[in-house]
């Protein structure tokens, strides 16, 4: 694992020794280099990003070499790198944006993993270290405080890549989502459910690929409504996932009312908490979609 000094990787470094964790100065283009250079030579580097918002700085050699290296050298050559940053649910001006669709669009070739919690995040790297493509791991930041139940076999424990998981059976109405929004709408659901509206909500798991085998469209078979939730903005990955189920899986097919996007603000949120709350979406938000689509 390489990472910036701010990381305080000294555990780990006393734990594995400083050939195999090390620091790097504060540059993200230059860890970006460093990762894509141990993986061409046959390493499996982690590579940290302190935060989402400065994958930016590091984009260019991910999205012009990394990604495209196994297509250019006509299958000769790889570069297994992963990439480790954290972001969603994150209050303040700073450090918050969620700059998902310029990482679906810029990084083809790679693949793209949202867990919603710690443990899912383990299996996820469990299964890409057996890989041999690059992969972006976005952690939730909020997710390092929940309490969870570790697995027996968490070393051993995988999480395949390109399939959804359903995590609230429902009737009425199929949510898509990912990461840290999928609380909010869980205790979205959870009120509608008093109203007894039924929401199947569905986590996406990796972003690419997308649904391989086409469950959020057996979801919508089922429901005929479908809503997509995301703290990017408009136009961002909630618009990718919509056109995903809807253009390619087909999903139009199946619908009784008009498909929506909930999504963040065109903007970054506002200072406080409360300008988290409603620069991203909240779970009255959604509630007051899901019941406008219930009554259409």
């Amino acid at each position: 694992m390489i990472g910036d000094v701010n990381q305080g990787f000294s555990g780990l470094q006393a734990k594995h020794g400083e050939d195999r964790i090390f620091d790097t100065g504060i540059r993200e283009l230059t860890i970006m280099g460093q990762g894509i250079g141990l993986a061409m030579r046959g390493l499996r580097p982690i590579a940290e990003i302190q935060y989402i918002d400065y994958m930016l700085y590091g984009l260019q050699p991910l999205s012009d070499d990394a990604a495209t290296m196994h297509f250019r050298t006509k299958g000769l050559q790889s570069c297994p790198v992963i990439v480790r940053t954290r972001g969603h649910r994150l209050e303040g001006i700073w450090h918050s944006g969620s700059p998902m669709g310029m990482l679906l669009h810029s990084l083809r070739g790679f693949v793209i993993c949202v867990p919603r919690n710690m443990v899912q995040a383990v299996g996820m790297y469990n299964t890409l270290l057996q890989s041999n493509d690059p992969a972006l791991m976005v952690e939730c930041l909020n997710g390092y405080r929940l309490k969870e139940k570790l697995p027996s076999n968490l070393l051993e424990y995988t999480v395949p890549v390109g399939m959804p998981e359903v995590i609230r059976e429902g009737k009425d109405i199929t949510v898509v989502s990912y990461g840290s929004t999928l609380r909010i709408i869980m205790d979205a659901a959870r009120s509608l459910e008093k109203l007894g509206i039924s929401c199947e909500v569905i986590d996406i798991q990796t972003l690419l690929p997308f649904d391989i085998e086409q469950a959020v469209l057996e979801s919508l078979k089922k429901t005929s409504r479908i809503v997509f939730v995301d703290e990017d903005v408009p136009g961002g990955a909630a618009a990718y996932m919509f056109n995903e189920v809807m253009e390619k899986q087909g999903g139009y097919r199946y619908l009784d009312v008009s498909p929506r996007t909930i999504t963040g603000k065109a903007h970054r949120p506002g200072y406080g908490s409360d300008g988290d709350y409603f620069g991203k979406p909240n779970a009255e938000e959604i509630e007051t979609v899901i019941k406008q689509m219930m009554a259409e």
